[in-house]
């Protein structure tokens, strides 16, 4: 949808101002609509009327995109199926899966006030003191929670497969790389074989967010997480899927890695946070659950997230997402990724 003077990429608002007049308590437009920036996959806007209050927007990229990466109405579901849960997330009010509305599907939340902490400059910026060692504690709090949930219990219990997870995420991910991929690159296959002869057997089943990091968090004044954001990828499988990723995404002050750049930088590297080892004893004593397998999980999000890199770069390059990238940056952290998880590898 190219966006006409005065409209904002992404939105037809006359179109969508009326689904919200029909369709959200309290809504009173005029409507004024703003890209949040900062988002590689799904395309996120603020939405302000005229009574004050903010409302969010999410809709997929502009144009053609990958099948059921996504979807809108999975997503809706997601936040609106935890709400009750102790795990925070912005309140679901409503969803509209008329493309003849906005041109694709979208879902509207609850604004949630706080911070969204991409990088150490945010920490530095928002949270100067001891708040950090609680958001550490808070970040993994939260992760615990989310998989102590009995999916079932909350209707997500068909949300996804459960057996089998690393070995499906394999195959998904391998072939999101050969679809999206924009050269060759022999060290990601190369990670992706020596990934399925080492796979762990599977450490139960439970909700799994899929890209959960502070980044994709909003970090209230109080240093603990008031919502957590971006479900598309949530399914059902292992749960230490997760905690790896997070790990990987929670660098020392001072580290040089992969989270260094790019698509998923580490605000702990702004120093004063549990270090790796106490956030995994945490979620240990939390949830119980055995991790003595937890560099296999940080390998395999390396990969995975190499994957998902390269093709949030082929987006950008295709011109389907809103506002311009650094793919020079995006192509070298794929590369990084890949020898990242070599080198977890070869420490099984």
């Amino acid at each position: 949808m190219e966006a006409r003077r005065g409209e904002v990429a992404g939105i037809d608002s006359a179109s969508v101002t009326q689904w919200f007049r029909e369709n959200i308590e309290g809504a009173e437009p005029p409507l004024r609509f703003e890209i949040i920036p900062g988002g590689h996959s799904n395309l996120t806007y603020r939405v302000g009327d005229r009574a004050g209050n903010v409302f969010v927007l999410r809709r997929p990229p502009l144009g053609a995109v990958v099948a059921t990466a996504h979807d809108m109405a999975r997503e809706h579901r997601i936040i609106a199926a935890l709400g009750p849960t102790p795990v925070p997330v912005p309140p679901a009010l409503g969803l509209c899966e008329d493309n003849g509305v906005n041109d694709a599907p979208f879902y509207v939340m609850r604004f949630v006030e706080g911070s969204v902490l991409v990088n150490a400059g945010d920490v530095e910026r928002d949270f100067p003191g001891p708040e950090r060692d609680r958001i550490g504690e808070s970040v993994i709090d939260v992760l615990a929670d989310l998989h102590c949930v009995d999916p079932d219990a909350v209707g997500l219990g068909d949300l996804g497969r459960r057996e089998a997870y690393l070995q499906r995420q394999l195959r998904r991910w391998r072939t999101q790389w050969e679809k999206t991929r924009t050269r060759e690159l022999p060290l990601m296959d190369e990670v992706h074989q020596a990934l399925g002869q080492h796979c762990p057997p599977q450490n139960g089943a439970a909700i799994v967010h899929g890209d959960y990091r502070l980044g994709n968090a909003i970090t209230g004044a109080d240093g603990r997480i008031a919502a957590v954001l971006d479900w598309e990828l949530c399914t059902l499988g292992d749960p230490l899927a997760d905690l790896g990723y997070l790990l990987n995404n929670w660098a020392a002050q001072g580290e040089v890695g992969p989270t260094t750049r790019g698509a998923a930088l580490s605000p702990s590297m702004a120093g004063g946070f549990p270090d790796r080892a106490q956030m995994v004893e945490r979620y240990a004593r939390r949830t119980g659950a055995e991790v003595r397998n937890v560099a296999f999980y940080r390998a395999f999000q390396y990969w995975r997230l190499g994957a998902i890199v390269e093709g949030v770069m082929s987006r950008y390059l295709k011109g389907v997402m809103a506002g311009e990238a650094d793919t020079d940056s995006m192509r070298l952290q794929v590369e990084e990724l890949a020898v990242a998880a070599r080198s977890m590898i070869e420490e099984l």
